[in-house]
């Protein structure tokens, strides 16, 4: 599993000071699973393909890739091929944006130790 966090989210600091660092400890936590991946979206990131919003991509068991987007007061599945497809290449791209794992994790560190 992979997952790219802004790090926007993570200066927020909603909730108590507590609540954060709990968020940081956990997705610490996560970040060492074997199977998962996590990668921080700099603040500081003037290219950034992933500005239309929260976007999640799924493969099912029968390989069909879908698509869901986010908004405030809409979701929506997307499973056209080609709107899939598109969803993908901006997924890549921002995969390659975001911080490696190994520096997203230090930001983690980092940012729970400044509470």
């Amino acid at each position: 599993m992979n997952f790219i966090v802004e790090e926007s989210v993570l200066l927020r600091h909603t909730g108590t000071e507590e609540v954060t660092r709990e968020l940081l400890g956990h997705l610490l936590a996560c970040a060492e699973l074997w199977n998962v991946e996590l990668q921080i979206m700099p603040l500081r990131q003037p290219y950034h393909a992933g500005t239309d919003g929260a976007m999640q991509l799924l493969e099912t068991p029968e390989h069909q890739w879908l698509g869901y987007s986010e908004g405030q007061q809409t979701g929506q599945l997307v499973s056209g091929a080609a709107d899939v497809s598109l969803m993908q290449m901006r997924y890549a791209r921002m995969r390659s944006q975001a911080l490696s794992p190994a520096d997203s994790a230090e930001v983690l560190t980092r940012t729970r130790g400044a509470l």
